[in-house]
């Protein structure tokens, strides 16, 4: 048995950076069998373990990363939440559209769904949008469209290594654990990240990691009705990385009526699209236009676009009522049927120039 599973089940002291190294490098050598991979996953997945194990966790894979643009992108912000709250439609993807068509420059990282029907990564799929397969590729959708959502490439490859591993079982049953660590796995140059952390993740240890973060301003949201974003009808909380709390009371910046039935998601995976661009355009209701426009408020005060939280919340809504929000969704829907539209041959070409 490796000692990275002796120790997450004896837990009589932190599994340390080196344990972790050559947990890596016997999984990639093919020395790590199935049992000793599927026991792993499931010791983290039951009883995580506290951000001593964790912190050299996340750092034995950040070394193992292909290296990538040492500039970063200066303003942007990424959203991504931990998953596992109640059930609403993709407010952080919503945000994120509603924020860049404010002007702020956004990367949406997110996953597949493990208890919803759709995760962000699900319904982008839906609508049409295509992630970035490198930080090139983002980089130039971040400056044509000031939104990119980016694809795989941003999560360590031992991920991917893991779950061919312990094929044919599914990672799904362990994707409380992956999305709550998840955030932190996303390896974007970004000036600032937007954490939504519902109750069923480990908030205390994931404040502890946040303040080990260095490079970027992260940002972990909760409040007391137990959902991955911010809520005008509850009493959230925005704990920072250096450690401070910022109070955002039920009512104080957008109306608190409302609940949870006004930010159902669609009621079947084939009219997500149809819903989420409603959402968008400001028609599926007040409470659910507020919730996004708040969210969408807290990119710009990340990224430092703004610091006025009721102007933040009053350009979302500009954003969403005029239909600029929409209309960039369009537009970047438009750009993957670009894409994948056939290019005329070499033949077509001379006979079209005449």
């Amino acid at each position: 048995m490796h000692d990275a599973l002796t120790g997450l089940l004896e837990r009589r002291a932190p599994v340390g950076h080196d344990t972790w190294r050559s947990f890596w490098d016997q999984l990639g050598d093919g020395r790590l069998d199935r049992a000793q991979a599927l026991a792993l996953l499931a010791s983290l997945a039951t009883a995580p373990p506290g951000h001593e194990t964790l912190r050299p966790l996340l750092d034995s894979l950040a070394e193992r990363r292909p290296a990538r643009p040492a500039d970063r992108w200066p303003g942007t912000v990424n959203v991504v939440g931990t998953g596992g709250g109640p059930k609403t439609f993709n407010i952080s993807t919503a945000s994120a559209f509603v924020a860049a068509a404010t002007g702020v420059r956004v990367v949406k990282t997110g996953s597949r769904a493990y208890t919803s029907s759709l995760g962000s990564v699900d319904l982008l799929e839906r609508l049409g949008v295509r992630l970035t397969s490198s930080y090139d590729q983002t980089s130039d959708t971040l400056d044509r469209h000031g939104i990119a959502f980016a694809g795989p490439f941003v999560y360590p490859a031992q991920l991917t290594r893991l779950a061919r591993t312990i094929a044919p079982t599914s990672m799904k049953p362990f994707g409380r654990f992956l999305n709550a660590l998840g955030p932190f796995l996303a390896d974007l140059p970004v000036t600032a990240q937007v954490t939504g952390v519902s109750a069923h993740a480990p908030l205390t240890e994931l404040r502890a990691l946040a303040r080990t973060e260095t490079g970027r301003a992260l940002w972990l949201t909760t409040n007391d009705r137990g959902a991955d974003e911010l809520l005008g009808f509850a009493d959230n909380t925005i704990h920072t990385h250096d450690g401070r709390e910022l109070r955002l009371p039920a009512g104080e910046l957008v109306p608190p009526h409302g609940g949870f039935d006004d930010l159902a998601p669609a009621p079947d995976p084939a009219s997500a699209p149809a819903h989420f661009l409603s959402v968008l355009a400001g028609t599926e209701g007040e409470v659910a236009t507020r919730t996004v426009c708040l969210n969408a408020a807290a990119l710009s005060i990340a990224s430092g676009h703004t610091t006025d939280w009721p102007q933040a919340v009053a350009a979302a809504l500009e954003a969403v009522r005029s239909g600029a929000a929409r209309a960039l969704a369009e537009r970047v829907r438009a750009e993957r049927v670009r894409a994948a539209a056939p290019r005329p041959s070499a033949r077509t070409e001379v006979v079209t120039h005449g």
